[in-house]
């Protein structure tokens, strides 16, 4: 007689259902974000145009008077309007909840055709934190959606400079997964070597990507870098208070502990956890337990159904302002001694 599960069945674990991947049965969402200039626009009008774009839901989130984006909406004034290879176009100056609770509304209804992905574009100063707590705050969203890719695209020519300046620019690369280097191919050489420096500073983790007008390798907008999965970094201190390291641990984790602890730095640390994110190696999983909290948010856990590269082990990036890795580290000690 086989020995009882110790769950609902053998592809349930203590989070639900294992997914194959981290996106599960949710429509995954790319969050393209980069300052003023940068050429988001152009590089998303090409990236439509692929097969790989193909059927892709658009969200401009621009909270202006009026929308800058008319090439892109082909001159309509509808909130909502259909654009070649299969997309969709919803140009919101209103609550981006609300722009994807219609989406998904009029996608269910027919209304609309059906889409496989969303981008959402933002405004050229937006911080992209609010984007990903909207998926953990409201839990229809997070339940349908999944942010899968977050990209800031920097202007070879002028990012350097912008960067210096500007604290939202700096922000965006820092968030970001993925970073594309636009109109790479009107800079100089020494140029995109400086600038590239100064990306791996503000974000070591980060793969970077060339563009050269608005075309860029598809995947960069569809897959999660590789610098999620495999490499991490020593801790390393950003401009603005911003700083990032990794815990890593190669025993298997409590899950209990985990949670209060996290629950406990939320309460006390809150609004300075920008973006944490990574795999726990947790007791009683098989998969790696996949992990996002934005701010004093977190979203649902989920199991995968096997380690993406192999290798067991918790691997948490952390992006922070002003919080160290001490502290962090002696606050979970503390917690799974009392636990």
């Amino acid at each position: 007689m086989n020995a009882p599960q110790p769950f609902a069945s053998p592809a349930a674990g203590p989070f639900g259902r294992r997914q194959k991947r981290e996106r599960g049965a949710k429509i995954p969402v790319t969050v393209l974000t980069g300052f003023l200039g940068a050429g988001k626009t152009t590089l998303l009008k090409h990236f439509l145009g692929t097969p790989e774009g193909a059927g892709t839901a658009v969200v401009v989130n621009e909270f202006g008077a009026v929308g800058i984006d008319d090439a892109l909406l082909r001159s309509s004034s509808d909130e909502t309007v259909l654009l070649g290879n299969g997309c969709v176009c919803c140009n919101t100056r209103s609550d981006l909840q609300n722009a994807l609770r219609r989406l998904a509304a009029d996608r269910e209804r027919g209304v609309i055709p059906d889409f496989r992905r969303i981008v959402i574009e933002t405004s050229g100063l937006a911080d992209p934190a609010p984007i990903l707590q909207t998926f953990g705050t409201d839990r229809a969203l997070g339940d349908s959606f999944h942010v899968e890719v977050m990209a800031a695209v920097v202007d070879a020519a002028a990012g350097l400079q912008t960067l210096e300046w500007s604290a939202e620019a700096r922000k965006q690369v820092i968030l970001a997964d993925t970073l594309i280097v636009s109109k790479a191919d009107l800079a100089a050489g020494s140029d995109l070597a400086a600038l590239q420096a100064r990306l791996r500073q503000l974000n070591p983790r980060a793969v970077i990507a060339s563009a050269a007008n608005g075309e860029v390798d598809p995947a960069c907008l569809t897959e999660p870098a590789a610098g999620e999965r495999g490499t991490f970094v020593a801790e390393a201190e950003h401009s603005d208070g911003i700083r990032s390291f990794v815990l890593a641990e190669p025993a298997p984790m409590k899950w209990p502990a985990f949670a209060r602890m996290m629950e406990a730095l939320a309460g006390l640390r809150g609004p300075d956890l920008l973006r944490i994110k990574g795999f726990l190696d947790v007791e009683g999983c098989q998969g790696p337990v996949l992990v996002q909290y934005v701010q004093h948010l977190a979203h649902p856990a989920v199991e995968l159904a096997q380690w993406p590269d192999g290798a067991r082990g918790s691997r948490l990036v952390f992006i922070t302002r002003n919080v160290p890795e001490a502290q962090v580290r002696a606050l979970l000690a503390a917690v799974e001694a009392l636990a």
